[in-house]
């Protein structure tokens, strides 16, 4: 009997699937695209209307092979990859290359991986959408276009390896703008002033250890109806003593009920931003815990099921089914009061994708307790954010009694305010982060009972000193809202954009926050200049408005991608020319050279920028440096070595960084070219590491070394003796009766593995990075992290009668050696 053959682009999307659908279906995946542009050149043929030279990806040839083999067995073929422009790509590749005959090929659309959502999809295949296929083409030819084209003239003007991106060099210059308001940022004094103030009754009636029970502050807003503003502490001190002495009576009193409602459901963009508060997780971790639980995990006796709904988008829609089965589980569990009159649905932006639903639980009677034993410590927080979000969002709102006061004192006006919960409504299971890390919505603020003509008793007058601040540095979070807000990139592109950046060098993230390299500030700085078209914030977002009119049919591909290159050739061609070349001339700074008076020049190495005299190389002068809380430049003195003296002519030895590391180097150079090693890492204060060990030939003290494979030990007695022995990790040999150590090797490429402290009489290598955690099978003291393409982080066991293998709980917490 013929079957159907379904074709998903991920294994453990087919696992799920291939559950639900039993024997009249065989599902296969694809492992992701299958099809590409080349890698060797750009692929992309303009004269001949952007023609796409699109390959078969190494290693999918007998992918391909298998899937063409049973589509011909198949009565009908079903192609099943996400519901988005990536998953359409990887579904017409996919036709392309195995349709052989007449036979029908349906494309079908999953939102959620459910028993139920699987067989309605089935029931409603459509057809390959040609406009969602085209948007992805044209975003992928317009990325070929700027990466590949710009590139190699980065490569030319400041050094190899470089790469620049379509949208990512515009989220650097989001960067880079911010870090330059910070820095450009003048802050202003201001002060305020506060009044500690009681009933004038409590003065009379309770004793002073009560007296601040009743007590609460105003804050000082007008004088003579005028807005008070007091900017230096001459005018903050002369206040307090005219307030000091003047009468206070309560002159307003304004009771309000407010209905504070529950936070939309998840959209990809809000998912990041909250994980990012909430849990610290990176947009990267979170999209791939997401896309494990849309997919399915092994939930008990249940099996493989998929725990939420697709995980890009940009839709708060909700199901209707889903909507009634969160006000059963609300009714059930809290009560009527908790429940509103009628269904809540919230109403999406305009451009949001209509058939998506927004992220929410599959099945909310799945609650994050009868998950938690068949999750991970990250998945089971994920699902518990999205899970409460959800619930929480068709809870009734919180009910809040929020009080002004207004306070007068001899034509001063004050005011205090509270606040109060009177019910907490949907706040009782969710309240939404802030930047900050604490809750959204303002805690309790008490104020006692007042009335309008009440006499007040001053207790304390307080002058608080305040600067206004700079616009704070993005985080992941902020910058995800930022590009949203802008209209720049979409769901399926936030974690990449923000991972580029980082993995390219050009920003940093350090406590949460992103800051521009030094070789982000020079990148941005050249494409500003020579691209500022493909930069431009407004340009960027128009860009992105016409691929969503490509999707639904409304622009033409060809034509947006005419328009786009008319403008990038000329300016492409203008940069090869006019882009300051930083490899040969350098970046010119405003400081002189302290030797001959020639500009400072920022250059680059290897091992980062550095000034360098711009005489070069008549002038050799070349310092490290800083940049201050104002963006300024900061010559930094060399560190010398107290007590460490060049052995040739004495000079002080000052610390420098090579190619291979942390050195001293002599202070007369170039007179004098003298260096010696120490260890990479350590207090520099030494010029010979002490690592505590001898030397098994001759007894003297072995030292830490620095050589082109890393760190070594060296004896001193060098070059009288010239022993020398790799650095041991305290790990032991795995190897059963090996009483070795393992040790940091390097092979002829320079890549690091581990291997025995007894080589060659015993042979174990490992390559990868050790956890320092016990494995729970056989007590080893150390697992092996090691990347797997398919599977992720993995931890293996590296002894060899054990091989126990699991998932990696969380890389971010645990401790590592040679990460």
């Amino acid at each position: 009997m013929a079957k159907s053959l379904l074709v998903v682009e991920s294994p453990t999307k087919a696992k799920t699937l291939g559950r639900y659908l039993g024997r009249d279906f065989v599902v296969k995946a694809s492992v992701g695209h299958v099809k590409d542009l080349p890698k060797n050149r750009l692929g992309i043929d303009i004269e001949k209307g952007f023609q796409a030279a699109y390959q078969v990806m190494s290693g999918k040839k007998k992918v391909l092979s298998e899937l063409s083999a049973a589509a011909a067995k198949a009565d009908a073929v079903y192609l099943g990859p996400d519901p988005d422009r990536e998953g359409e790509a990887i579904a017409w590749h996919i036709a392309e290359e195995i349709r052989r005959d007449e036979k029908p090929f349906h494309r079908v659309l999953f939102y959620e991986l459910t028993h139920k959502a699987v067989k309605e999809a089935l029931k409603r295949p459509s057809e390959l959408n040609r406009g969602l296929y085209e948007a992805q083409q044209a975003r992928r030819i317009l990325d070929r276009l700027v990466g590949y084209l710009i590139s190699p003239i980065l490569w030319q003007k400041v050094k190899p390896g470089l790469s620049a991106g379509r949208v990512q060099s515009v989220a650097l210059r989001l960067v880079c703008e911010r870090e330059d308001a910070i820095q450009q940022f003048n802050p202003e004094e201001y002060w305020t002033i506060e009044a500690r103030l009681t009933p004038s009754e409590t003065m009379e009636t309770d004793s002073s250890e009560n007296l601040g029970e009743r007590a609460f502050t105003a804050i000082l807003q007008r004088y003579m109806k005028k807005k008070c503003k007091v900017s230096r502490e001459e005018e903050a001190r002369g206040l307090v003593e005219r307030l000091r002495y003047l009468p206070y009576k309560v002159e307003k009193v304004e009771r309000k009920q407010k209905n504070k409602n529950p936070s939309p459901p998840f959209i990809t963009s809000t998912l990041q931003q909250e994980s990012a508060r909430r849990l610290r997780f990176s947009a990267k971790k979170t999209m791939s815990l997401a896309q494990k639980l849309y997919e399915g995990l092994e939930v008990g006796n249940e099996g493989a099921v998929g725990l939420i709904t697709y995980m890009r988008t940009d839709s708060t829609r909700l199901s209707t089914e889903a909507v009634d089965a969160a006000r059963d589980y609300i009714l059930e569990t809290w009560g009527k009061d908790y429940l509103p009159p009628k269904a809540v649905f919230y109403k999406s932006k305009a451009s949001a994708q209509g058939a998506h639903e927004a992220i929410r639980p599959t099945d909310v009677n799945r609650t994050p307790e009868t998950v938690a034993p068949h999750l991970t410590k990250d998945q089971l927080a994920l699902y518990s954010l999205i899970w409460k979000r959800f619930v929480a969002c068709q809870m009734a709102p919180a009910r809040i009694s929020q009080t002004t006061v207004d306070i007068g004192a001899g034509g001063y006006s004050f005011r205090a305010t509270g606040s109060v919960v009177n019910f907490h409504g949907y706040m009782k299971l969710y309240v939404e982060s802030r930047e900050n890390g604490e809750n959204g919505e303002a805690g309790e603020k008490w104020l006692p009972e007042l009335t309008e003509g009440q006499d007040l008793s001053l207790l304390e007058i307080i002058p608080k000193q305040h600067f206004t601040q700079p616009p704070p540095r993005f985080s992941e979070a902020s910058l995800i809202r930022e590009l949203e807000e802008l209209g720049i990139g979409r769901p399926s592109t936030y974690a990449t954009i923000l991972s580029t950046i980082v993995e390219r060098g050009y920003v940093a993230s350090e406590k949460q926050r992103l800051t521009p390299t030094e070789l982000g500030r020079i990148i941005n700085t050249l494409l500003v200049e020579s691209f500022p078209g493909i930069v431009d914030v407004e340009f960027t977002a128009q860009l992105e408005k016409s691929l969503d009119g490509v999707e639904e049919g409304q622009y033409p591909y060809l034509k947006l991608l005419e328009e786009f290159y008319d403008q990038f050739a000329r300016t492409l061609e203008s940069a090869k020319t006019n882009m300051l070349n930083v490899k040969a001339k350098g970046l010119p700074t405003d400081l002189q050279c302290p030797l001959c008076k020639h500009p400072l020049h920022i250059r680059l190495s290897r091992n980062g920028p550095f000034l360098a005299c711009s005489d070069h190389p008549r002038c050799t002068f070349t310092a490290d440096y800083e940049r201050d809380e104002k963006g300024r430049i900061r010559v930094l003195e060399r560190e010398t070595v107290e007590g460490e003296n060049c052995e040739k002519c004495g000079s002080p030895m000052v610390v420098k960084k090579g190619r291979y590391g942390t050195f001293l180097a002599c202070s007369n150079y170039p007179k004098c070219k003298h260096t010696k090693a120490v260890k990479a890492g350590e207090n520099t204060s030494a010029a010979i590491g002490d690592p505590g060990e001898t030397c098994d030939k001759c007894g003297r003290p072995m030292v830490m070394k620095q050589g082109r494979f890393g760190a070594f030990l060296a004896c001193s007695g060098y070059p009288g003796c010239k022993n020398t022995r790799p650095v041991a990790t305290g790990i032991p040999c795995p190897q059963e009766g090996c009483d070795g150590q393992l040790v940091e090797r390097r092979g002829m490429s320079g890549r690091r593995f581990y291997g025995c402290s007894r080589y060659p009489q015993c042979t174990i290598s490992f390559r990868g990075t050790f956890v320092q955690e016990p494995c729970p099978h056989c007590g080893f003291p150390s697992m092996l992290e090691k990347q797997d393409k398919k599977k992720g982080a993995r931890l293996l066991c590296p002894n060899p009668a054990c091989g126990h293998e699991a998932e990696h709980p969380s890389s971010e917490t645990q401790g590592a050696i040679g990460s």
